[in-house]
């Protein structure tokens, strides 16, 4: 007896006809409706920090990625909420919760990065020399490695 494949169909067939990833569907894309209409009532700059995690009873619970933007949406509460229920998605809210949950993607860091002149360079150096631990004197002539313009060592 051969084992006989089932013909090969477009993950959207599969997606609508079995009945747990079309719940699973249909509640990710309402969560994507209920985003735009969030995101249509926020200032640019706090959209990409404010997430819909869930909408049922009344109560929306928004996922923000720290504290500082939490802080200025709960300043701002009453007023997104009376432009949410205007919308007919949110008619019926009756209060928003804030969850604080940071990015899982760390935030990209400026390119600012803090040079040591080579004056310092040679101040941290003389100044190992006279310390007496060796680890914190290896620490201090590393530290001094990190010289802007690399300064040899006089000895």
């Amino acid at each position: 007896m051969a084992y006989k494949p089932s013909p090969a169909r477009p993950p959207a067939d599969l997606l609508r006809q079995n009945r747990p990833l079309k719940l699973l569907l249909n509640k990710a894309q309402r969560l994507a409706h209920l985003q735009r209409l969030l995101e249509s009532q926020l200032q640019p700059a706090a959209r990409a920090h404010c997430h819909v995690a869930s909408w049922r009873e009344g109560t929306l619970q928004l996922v923000v990625t720290d504290g500082h933007w939490a802080t200025r949406l709960r300043y701002q509460q009453k007023r997104l909420q009376r432009q949410l229920q205007a919308l007919e998605a949110f008619a019926n809210l009756r209060r928003i919760l804030f969850k604080v949950q940071p990015s899982l993607t760390p935030a990209p860091r400026p390119g600012h990065v803090i040079e040591l002149s080579s004056d310092a360079a040679e101040s941290i150096r003389q100044s190992a020399e006279g310390i007496t631990d060796p680890r914190l004197r290896e620490a201090l002539v590393r530290l001094a490695g990190h010289a802007r313009d690399k300064v040899t060592s006089k000895g």
